[in-house]
């Protein structure tokens, strides 16, 4: 058993920011985070965009930010946490570049403010088009120079340690005590006790399988929350990002054409060539990812194709190459020359709007349990989230969990709390059931719970998933734990959640969209 003051799961820019803060204020009390894959491996690596936060107040306020944000959250939004969320960033922005981390400045010396789909004015603070690495970068290397915090990697949270696990409980409430843990390098399953438990476990985009997110977003952290009892909504409001980039020759989509693209002017073309945007909306490329995406399905449907263009052979090319170098170079490796032609792009799931229930100080329903990052439902992004919001958000939120710590002592459960038990169960020997089910899965989600829903789709839908369910949950209970056998698991728990809660809504909001609602 390990023991810990805080225990925090996932290494990304939210589990990070709270455990290099409280790590700082308390340095008599241990800090653990445990990151199933390698410690800079998370969906924060891979943000290109940037950090949307207001600084230039001649031409932007708090107000414009507020509003676009409550715009693109389509009526969704709660307007107390947009308003501390936005006016507490250049704060938190300060924190970053005492931490290390460097962010491109125009020719005055002053921070490049870039402009992304959905913003009334330029306040994306950007690295290139690799920010999320860059921050990353510069939390791990404070991370390390704190010698009260334990950085774990390929350590994978099976389940919270509940009330349901502990017998000589000494409270009704239901609460968490830390997480058991698959070491997988040891194959060895572990109980870490914590004080505090914070899930920054990032978000579901693999469910999918066609995302922008990395193999590692599975949606364990609100899996796991979801089977402890807690609550999680607007699971429906996933958000598909516009423009991935689309492999002509094996038919799949992951890498990500930034949002910031089509703000430096970027056109999105059908495959006559048709600059199609202006047809639906007012804003062009600039309308935000929902209307982007729905309009992108919509040319796919009339036109029976694969993919649309987005071109960007018009733009300053000189300037383009500064500010999207990494772009620039994955389209070359991939033969296509952005000066001449066009990048095939079509939408895939990019970011959860829902996730786990917490209150403005990243609290859960369930006592010392906190979430943060894209795990989290916080009610900044209501039913669509304005880009480069999201690590914003993070940032906030871990912020505000680290105050809740200061001005909360905490309190050291006496209570015993079973090792693992799995007993009864063998090492699974045909991995073709875990292979099988989520090839499936993940086409059921494609098909049937994507940008445009249906009634008869969704309900065909969880009729489906109830299957995947049982052979999955019969062949966890007789199996030796491995990763892929939860990551599954948790997969399929997320789906279940997104397709009750889809059929729950009855109104078209944001990034949900269903044509028989449309019809009513």
């Amino acid at each position: 058993m390990i023991n810990t003051n805080y225990l925090v799961i996932g290494s990304g820019i939210a589990g990070l920011t709270f455990a290099v803060k409280i790590a700082e204020k308390y340095p008599d009390r241990s800090v653990v985070i445990i990151t199933k894959s390698t410690e800079e491996e998370s969906n924060t690596k891979y943000a290109q965009g940037g950090v949307s936060i207001v600084l230039d107040h001649d031409k932007d306020s708090f107000k414009k930010h507020i509003e676009d944000t409550l715009i693109a959250g389509d009526g969704l939004c709660n307007e107390a946490v947009v308003e501390m969320v936005v006016k507490e960033g250049p704060a938190r922005l300060k924190e970053l570049l005492i931490w290390g981390a460097n962010f491109d400045k125009d020719s005055h010396g002053n921070l490049d403010l870039g402009k992304e789909g959905g913003h009334s004015e330029n306040r994306i603070v950007h690295h290139k088009d690799i920010t999320g690495y860059e921050i990353e970068r510069a939390l791990l290397e404070r991370a390390h120079q704190l010698e009260n915090i334990r950085l774990l990697p390929h350590f994978f949270a099976i389940d919270l340690i509940t009330n349901h696990h502990v017998k000589d409980k000494n409270t009704a409430t239901n609460t968490c005590y830390g997480a058991y843990v698959l070491d997988q390098k040891k194959n060895t399953i572990i109980t870490i006790k914590s004080d505090s438990t914070l899930l920054a476990s990032g978000g579901v985009g693999r469910v999918y399988g066609h995302t922008t997110n990395p193999i590692i977003a599975t949606g364990d952290g609100i899996a796991m929350a979801y089977r402890a009892k807690t609550k999680i909504s607007d699971m429906e409001f996933i958000q598909f990002h516009p423009t991935a980039m689309y492999d002509v020759r094996g038919g799949r989509s992951s890498f990500l054409i930034s949002e910031a693209v089509r703000g430096f002017g970027a056109y999105l073309r059908n495959e006559k060539g048709h600059r199609f945007m202006p047809d639906y909306d007012d804003r062009a490329e600039l309308a935000s990812r929902d209307i982007v995406s729905q309009c992108i399905d919509n040319e796919l449907k009339k036109t029976g194709g694969t993919h649309v263009f987005l071109d960007c052979t018009h733009l300053d090319m000189p300037a383009f190459i500064a500010h999207f170098p990494n772009i620039y170079k994955h389209c070359l490796e991939n033969h296509i020359n952005i000066e001449t032609d066009f990048i095939p792009v079509v939408p895939a799931s990019h970011y959860l709007c829902g996730g786990v229930d917490v209150d403005m100080h990243g609290k859960t329903s369930i006592t010392n349990l906190f979430a943060c990052g894209e795990c989290s439902r916080t009610g900044l992004h209501g039913a669509n989230r304005l880009a480069s919001n999201s690590l914003l958000e993070a940032m906030v939120y871990s912020h505000e969990i680290y105050k809740y710590h200061c001005n909360n002592d905490l309190t050291t459960q006496a209570i015993t709390i079973p090792n693992w038990n799995d007993e009864g169960t063998i090492i699974p020997e045909e991995h073709i059931v875990i292979k099988h089910n989520l090839e499936e899965l993940q086409a059921l989600m494609r098909d049937y719970v994507g940008i445009v829903r249906s009634d008869s789709r969704l309900k065909a839908a969880i009729k489906r998933l109830d299957l995947i369910y049982n052979e999955v949950e019969d062949f966890y209970k007789q199996s030796k734990i491995t990763a892929s056998l939860c990551e599954l698991r948790n997969m399929v728990n997320v789906a279940h959640l997104i397709i009750s809660q889809s059929i729950a809504r009855k109104e078209n909001k944001g990034g949900f969209y269903n044509k028989d609602i449309a019809k009513n």
